[in-house]
């Protein structure tokens, strides 16, 4: 376990850092966009992002000279310069290169060193709670006298003044721009799918006769059933049903790994920090083997047991994974945007595509649509000249512009969808993610997944209505790729479980556990909570990896139990009442739309 290291880290930052307390990072969120353009694999590292400190990266907005926008980005897969396609649209709009510096990439001791400089970055993107100690701490910069002046961002001014009116102190500042907001209600469910959900290969499950899935031990049994019948990828690489990756884990505050606490929410479950919220209201530690986390991790137990968990899991990173993904060597898909990496059209027509399968005990949470923002939050860095300051709100509005959403949502005109008569879209070339299809030489050429926006992050959910087309910007729900997809196969999963949809399913047979968006500003960590979390945090995600790959039921008790023991000599009970009392009110304000 690295706790040495991870308390030596903070013990130097900490004088450094003292009046910046709980500002930082908090890795990959649980929050990230179903569009499948959120999967962007590139991993260049390159000096000129890789920079300890803020460079001086303005330009005379009179010389013609390309300005550098810095942008500290929690979101971010990716570190470096964004290239591509999306970077040839943001500099011919506004003579513009964006440099993505990425604490999941280069560890979140980047933050420490950039925020001691006073310039976190010129563009900032930050977990909610994180933002708000950034404002406090003189980071970032109030826009108020400015925002009214861009029109597209004013078509989110509830939800923006809403954000900012939670900070504490604030006497009326904008400070934030909530990521991913949506005009509907803080109550209403309006996708098809769910972020988290247990999605299977049709083709595989129809070659099995369909069967009824009672529970956790008999989706393993069809998973088996699936890779003993096919071991291999059409190009006879090793497939598995599960490939799991490790440099997600501990990501937005949580305590564990990613990949156990995305699958909690299967049971109606989430975590909450150290706590796990129960469907009945009800918080429980993380460490009660009556609750999801213990389920989980010995549901992915058994799966190696049986031989269904890739070797490299533990070891591979998320761009591994996904390689893994899109070249067909995985059996079980449980995000929502995985699907991205496969769901072709020709897939959804001859039926090799990823679709919902139901587990008959589950009961699945969901998060209501994102009417207030998906948790993060952009701001502008309080170092920018004037000039850059300009620069970067123009570019924000571009950002939230019917424009700005359709290329990040929706992709290039001509290549990623067409226009129809009535002014609507049909896409094309649906697997240009995917298979990374070079784009047009006026977009730079290139992939298409290699230009994708690194940013990785919108203020505008592609669920939203696009005003252009009267439809979302996520072509799912266009009527012209719903009657392209309403192939074989989906008639085949509508006539076996009697819905069109998955969310329809749900629904029907109360099974959905909606959650209400609501926007507040929750506590931040003290220095000595901040501690305990990341000690208990190593602890868990150490201990949970090995339980994965432990032989028998013994062993895996017994590696919870020392772990158990471990997290109750470093703190754990104290951050299990702070994340309790933290959590209570945002459960009391979610309360009032319920």
């Amino acid at each position: 376990m690295k706790l040495k290291k991870v308390t030596s880290l903070l013990l130097a930052g900490a004088m450094v850092i003292a009046s910046l307390a709980g500002c930082g990072s908090s890795g990959s969120t649980d929050t990230a966009s179903t569009d499948s353009s959120a999967a962007t694999t590139t991993t260049d590292t390159s000096a000129a992002a890789t920079t300890d400190t803020a460079a001086d990266t303005s330009a005379d907005a009179g010389s013609g000279e390309t300005m550098v926008f810095e942008i500290y980005d929690a979101a971010a897969n990716y570190q470096g310069m964004q290239t591509g396609w999306f970077q040839k649209v943001v500099n011919d709009r506004f003579n513009v290169d964006l440099n993505i510096i990425a604490p999941q990439v280069a560890g979140d001791a980047i933050f420490q060193t950039r925020a001691s400089s006073g310039n976190l970055g010129d563009i900032v993107l930050l977990d909610a709670t994180d933002f708000a100690d950034c404002v406090k701490s003189g980071l970032i910069k109030d826009i108020s006298a400015d925002i009214g002046n861009y029109p597209n961002l004013m078509v989110f001014k509830e939800q923006i003044d809403v954000y900012n009116q939670g900070l504490e102190g604030n006497a009326g500042e904008i400070y934030g721009i909530p990521t991913e907001m949506l005009n509907s209600s803080p109550s209403s469910y309006s996708q098809d799918v769910i972020y988290s959900s247990p999605l299977l290969r049709w083709d595989l499950y129809k070659e099995l006769g369909m069967p009824d899935i009672k529970d956790l031990d008999g989706l393993l049994d069809v998973l088996g059933q699936m890779m003993e019948a096919h071991p291999t990828n059409d190009a006879g690489d090793p497939a598995y049903p599960f490939s799991l990756w490790a440099d997600w884990d501990g990501g937005d505050g949580m305590i564990g790994i990613a990949n156990v606490v995305q699958l909690t929410t299967w049971y109606g479950e989430k975590l909450r920090g150290s706590m796990i919220l129960k469907p009945d209201g009800t918080f429980t530690p993380l460490t009660d083997k009556t609750a999801s986390y213990y389920k989980i991790t010995k549901f992915l137990n058994n799966a190696y047991r049986r031989g269904l968990v890739d070797p490299d899991s533990g070891t591979q990173d998320w761009n591994s994974a996904c390689a893994k993904m899109g070249a067909g060597q995985v059996y079980l898909m449980w995000y929502s945007w995985q699907v991205g990496f496969w769901n072709s059209q020709d897939r959804l027509e001859d039926g090799t595509a990823f679709i919902f399968v139901p587990v008959e005990d589950q009961n699945y949470y969901a998060d209501a649509d994102a009417y207030f923002g998906s948790g993060r939050v952009f701001g502008v860095g309080s170092q920018v000249d004037d000039a850059k300051y300009k620069k970067i709100m123009e570019f924000l509005d571009w950002y939230a512009s019917p424009e700005g959403a359709t290329f990040q949502h929706t992709g290039i005109e001509g290549f990623n969808y067409e226009v129809n008569a009535d002014g609507t879209y049909t896409a094309i070339n649906s697997n240009a993610l995917m298979d990374n299809l070079p784009v047009p030489e006026e977009y730079g050429g290139a992939g298409y997944n290699d230009g994708n926006n690194a940013i990785n992050q919108w203020i505008v959910s592609s669920n939203s209505i696009n005003p252009n087309t009267g439809e979302t910007y996520n072509k799912e729900y266009w009527k012209s790729w719903k009657e392209a997809t309403n192939t074989q196969m989906k008639k085949e999963w509508a006539e076996k479980f009697g819905a069109k949809e998955p969310v329809e399913w749900m629904k029907k047979n109360n099974k959905l556990l909606i959650s209400p968006n609501v926007s507040i500003s929750l506590d931040s960590d003290t220095a000595d909570i901040a501690v305990i979390r990341n000690q208990c945090n190593e602890i868990v995600c150490d201990y949970t990896w090995q339980m994965i790959f432990v032989d028998d039921d013994a062993a895996f008790d017994a590696k919870w139990d020392e772990m158990t023991a471990q997290l109750e000599g470093n703190g754990f009970a104290d951050l299990c009442a702070f994340d309790q009392t933290k959590h209570q009110k945002e459960l009391d304000e979610k309360n009032k739309y319920k």
